[in-house]
């Protein structure tokens, strides 16, 4: 029988390569740092291959540990369902780690957060704001349970609950070009200096495919971090900026002194889901998290 090498040893190498540092993972892992080198050492021997290349300064890893990275997530992720599955808890009884993008969460976690814990009491919820590249990699890797993002995104082995519509609103200054209009055309917007988010950010995809903003032949000035950086450029005259519904219901464009306006029908929107990994035994979870958020938009 071929020896196989044990879960533990997997989780110190993932957390390995995640950190790229033996003390980052053996404080990750809650062990001493000569343990945690030692379950290396352990796994190259069992495996008959060295996994780190220990020539270089920076951490690198060798062909061999490139494969075993590769697959190793993917087994750990898979025991541990199955040790969830066996175990038949409750939905939301315990340790739940939900991931929420950046231009949803500071508009529905606080409100979310009371919702969830007042119907599931016993939850201890665990919350990481992170893109939804990070957050989709962290579901496959089982280092969250599930996730509220904005879809379409190609998400290969996740699953999702769609929530709802979230729409796109026209932001800019009380003296902007297109602040006096009623309804914003989309092809209003070749008028202005449009400011969207950072590569990186769904919002920015989502918002260039919504608004056909390249068919249209609109501009983009300035790539920000944040809603709220974009929102304050705005104020300052440098050109509008596109909303989020969550974020106009609110208050960010009005605490920002932003005028407001919709879009013409029909109005370009990104939905809002839950997602959840496959065969992960969370769908009764995702679905009480998207049920109770649903609620709330």
């Amino acid at each position: 029988m071929t020896p196989l090498p044990t879960l533990r040893q997997l989780q110190f190498f993932t957390a390995l390569v995640r950190r790229q540092s033996f003390s980052g993972a053996a404080e990750e892992c809650l062990v001493s740092q000569s343990a945690l080198s030692s379950a290396i050492k352990e796994l190259e021997t069992l495996m008959d291959q060295q996994l780190i290349d220990r020539s270089t300064r920076n951490f690198a890893l060798t062909p061999a540990g490139e494969e075993v990275a590769a697959r190793a997530e993917a087994l750990l992720a898979s025991a541990e369902d199955l040790v969830r599955a066996a175990a038949g808890r409750t939905p939301l009884d315990g340790a739940f780690h939900l991931g929420v993008i950046p231009t949803i969460a500071p508009f529905i976690l606080p409100k979310a957060t009371r919702a969830i814990k007042k119907a599931y009491p016993k939850v201890e919820l665990y919350l990481r704001e992170d893109l939804t590249a990070d957050l989709a990699q962290r579901l496959t890797a089982g280092l969250i349970d599930a996730a509220l993002l904005a879809v379409p995104y190609d998400l290969p082995g996740i699953d999702v609950i769609e929530i709802g519509e979230d729409p796109f609103w026209f932001a800019c200054a009380p003296d902007a070009p297109l602040a006096k209009k009623r309804v914003v055309k989309k092809s209003d917007m070749r008028e202005c200096d449009l400011l969207l988010l950072e590569d990186g950010h769904c919002l920015r995809d989502h918002a260039i495919d919504a608004c056909d903003l390249v068919a249209n032949g609109v501009r983009s000035a300035y790539g920000g971090t944040s809603l709220f950086t974009l929102t304050q450029m705005a104020r300052s005259g440098l050109g509008a900026t596109l909303l989020p519904g969550i974020a106009v219901k609110d208050g960010l464009a009005k605490r920002a002194g932003l005028v407001v306006l919709p879009f013409a029908k029909p109005k370009p929107s990104r939905r809002i889901g839950v997602a959840w990994r496959k065969g992960s035994g969370r769908r009764d979870e995702a679905e009480a998290i998207a049920d109770i958020i649903r609620k709330l938009i």
